[in-house]
């Protein structure tokens, strides 16, 4: 499983701790990393970790570096399955592929993200698309996070049922979810406007949007806690600042989310796109009513059809405020919506991948 670096994402912190999860089932695990840096170093210090030095800084460069790493270690490494771990990391299954040909393992690769990408200019999307039908030709298996998704992939890479997998996307390890779980919450209405979001300060977050947002709320008592790193946070802090609510607004970092979720009484999500958001989880699974943007093919149907979530189209600033001030008074079960998160786990989804890679290998 190539990983370009510890730097804090979804993708990786998830597939990181199914690693974990099949090792301790005595799986051989290898994680082929790009370079040696990012704040999760610690999410699981006991797995194998393969490593090639850095000639010269490789973070600006770290997808042609990882296909190089890849490909010097599959040339002579005795692999069962090679898995990658979400849509970004496409381009090196692919790379290695082309480059090895026949001599390549298998290739199973997660879709992570959405598929349709309407935040993109037609022409890009076209390119996008014919990119799919790329991956299509060269991938052994597909795995979506949610029973809508087998659809979108069928579709969008002109792939076959058999080749594609829906394993629920293991969102939650179980002590997590039972910590989540533990949280008070009675379901009353109205709740208090606090608002959480979670996710990389970047632009797939569409955190501007999330901000002028709630300059449209009229409760000036209103606050939002944005929590994540990344590249958008000097960009945000002047935009709070011009939009006058910086002291409504907290940017706490990389850090653990659930004392905010704990807080808060209403999650928000104000991304472009998703595959299947984990955070969207995490929130149910906290008993949090939802206010978002409809940018999965899967978030219907992983927010209860309505019944835990009031969402929007994307980039719709007022409709994003109009869900924000109706989320606190929608009817709300705290314990059905952290019932929908039981699928979701590191084990469940463990079990479920080890037998999709040995049947591959096997095949």
């Amino acid at each position: 499983m190539p990983i370009h670096s510890f730097e804090p994402g979804g993708v990786e912190r998830v597939a990181l701790n199914l690693a974990s999860a099949w090792q301790a089932e005595g799986v051989e695990v290898m994680v082929l990393l790009g370079r040696d840096a990012g704040a999760m170093q610690g999410i699981a210090p006991s797995l194998d970790y393969v490593r090639r030095p850095e000639p010269f800084p490789t973070a600006a460069w770290e997808t042609i570096w990882m296909i190089w790493c890849t490909w010097r270690w599959l040339r002579v490494g005795q692999v069962d399955v090679l898995f990658l771990a979400g849509n970004t990391y496409a381009i090196i299954g692919a790379a290695v592929k082309l480059l090895l040909g026949r001599r390549c393992p298998p290739i199973a690769i997660k879709i992570s993200n959405d598929l349709e990408r309407r935040d993109l200019p037609q022409p890009v999307r076209w390119f996008y698309h014919l990119w799919l039908r790329l991956q299509g030709r060269l991938f052994d298996r597909f795995i979506g996070m949610a029973a809508p998704m087998r659809a979108e992939i069928a579709a969008a890479m002109q792939v076959s049922d058999p080749a594609i997998a829906i394993v629920d996307d293991p969102s939650l390890e179980v002590a997590q979810r039972d910590a989540l779980g533990a949280i008070l919450r009675d379901g009353a209405a109205p709740r208090a406007p606090n608002f959480v979001a979670v996710g990389r300060l970047s632009g797939q977050k569409n955190f501007p949007l999330l901000l002028r947002a709630l300059t449209r709320l009229d409760d000036p008592g209103a606050r939002l806690v944005i929590v994540g790193e990344g590249a958008d946070r000097a960009k945000l802090e002047r935009l709070a600042v011009q939009l006058g609510i910086a002291e409504r607004v907290s940017l706490p970092g990389h850090c653990d989310p659930a004392p905010h979720l704990a807080a808060a009484s209403a999650f928000v999500m104000s991304s472009d796109y998703e595959g299947v958001p984990a955070v969207i989880v995490e929130a149910l699974a906290a008993g949090l009513p939802i206010a978002g943007t409809d940018c999965s093919v899967s978030m219907h149907s992983l927010t209860g059809a309505g019944r835990f979530a009031e969402l929007v189209a994307i980039r719709d600033e007022a409709a994003l405020a109009h869900a924000m001030h109706d989320v606190l008074t929608m009817p709300f079960d705290p314990a059905a919506a952290r019932r929908s998160t039981e699928s979701f786990t590191i084990p469940a989804a463990a079990a479920a991948y080890r037998a999709l890679f040995e049947g591959l290998a096997a095949a």
